[in-house]
């Protein structure tokens, strides 16, 4: 008898050549994400093959109850690692009726400065940390002892074996679906918690608008940046070379070499990638306003 982990695992490509798209976006809140399904006749290659798509904005806190039609347009594809196949994921941004991107589409304002001939000439890159927290279904963090607090930090920064690095399975099975699904991932590793002269330019110019880019870096960000456990005081802007409690960190090899990278530690986890990335780019690349 067939299970439901079998119904789950149909291989759709032996029997039709339609696909499942499942559009994402992001909801009212900001930091919630909402999808939903369609059948396409057959596989997709690139978004301008896909049709818009419509939603009701008032459930999701983005719309009025008597005008609550909202368009998804489609703007990158990945590959589905949940249904696998030809079935694909859809990133979407949003917009209204007439064409306008809605108050919560922070993409738009993002695409306008990445579009920019100054900006495109630059070519910035930026390689986003994600950390995260794994909590128990007591909203306890994952190996962390049953109403008590782990021991002092040093075993779980890359740190190994059963007792160290809890939740291994689920951190790798997010590392290689975002592989499968063609997402641009680095690598991974255990926090510390269980569970150039163009740079020097760069970083005066996000000196000079640190209280605007902390105000954008995410919500309850001040609970965090308070000066201790290797951050910088959310009040006070500071940079240093190798310095994990600066504002800014620059890496030996960019100080060696005059060239590289540096590490904006100021935002938050719950930071919206739209809104920095384009942030940064427009306060180090374009001209001040």
């Amino acid at each position: 008898m067939a299970s439901l982990h079998d119904f789950v695992n149909l291989d759709l490509s032996d029997t039709t050549e339609k696909i499942i798209a499942e559009y994402i976006w992001v909801g009212g809140s900001g930091m919630d994400m909402r999808s939903k399904a369609r059948t396409l006749p057959g596989p997709v290659t690139n978004p301008s093959e896909l049709p818009k798509w419509n939603y009701d904005g008032s459930s999701t806190n983005q719309a009025p109850g008597d005008d609550s039609e909202v368009i998804l347009y489609p703007r990158a594809i990945f590959k589905d690692p949940f249904r696998k196949g030809n079935n694909i994921l859809v990133i979407c941004d949003s917009y209204t009726p007439a064409g306008e991107p809605i108050p919560t589409n922070k993409r738009a304002k993002a695409a306008e400065i990445f579009s920019n001939p100054d900006v495109e000439a630059e070519e910035p890159w930026f390689g986003i940390e994600q950390e995260y927290t794994l909590l128990t279904m007591s909203k306890w963090p994952l190996g962390w002892p049953e109403n008590g607090y782990p021991g002092p930090q040093g075993p779980y920064y890359c740190g190994n074996g059963a007792d160290k690095a809890f939740g291994r399975d689920i951190v790798d099975a997010h590392y290689k679906a975002c592989l499968y699904a063609g997402i641009n991932i680095s690598g991974i590793n255990g926090e510390v918690m269980p569970g150039i002269d163009v740079i020097n330019a760069a970083i005066e110019k996000l000196e000079a608008r640190h209280t605007e880019h902390i105000a954008a870096y995410g919500e309850g960000n001040e609970r965090r940046l308070t000066g201790n456990h290797e951050t910088a005081s959310i009040n006070q802007f500071t940079w240093g070379v190798a310095n994990r409690g600066a504002s800014v960190r620059i890496g030996r090899d960019t100080e060696k070499q005059g060239k590289g990278y540096f590490e904006d530690r100021r935002p938050a986890s719950n930071m919206d990638p739209y809104v920095v990335t384009s942030m940064i780019a427009e306060t180090t690349i374009l001209p001040a306003a």
